[in-house]
């Protein structure tokens, strides 16, 4: 694990983001006392299909089927802005 201060840390950012790519942890220091930490972000790399795959339970079939006459009356009848 490399410990480097702030102004060689500016100045050789480049190479501590590679470093930090191939694994190695890189310590940023201000007057001798460590205040952060570069490390490798194991992120996602592009879509995983499938991965809610059986998480969701099925919709009923008249999910998208019009809304009763008394529901519509109710948006109808009150204000358009609040």
């Amino acid at each position: 694990m490399r410990k480097v201060n702030i102004h060689e840390a500016k100045t050789t950012l480049s190479q501590l983001i590679e470093a930090a790519e191939n694994g190695e942890d890189v310590l940023i220091a201000r007057a001798g006392r460590t205040v952060a930490r570069l490390t490798r972000v194991n992120g996602r790399r592009g879509i995983k299909l499938g991965a809610l795959k059986g998480t969701f339970k099925r919709v009923s079939p008249d999910f998208d089927a019009p809304l009763p006459k008394s529901v519509l009356a109710d948006f109808d009848a009150g204000p358009l802005e609040p």
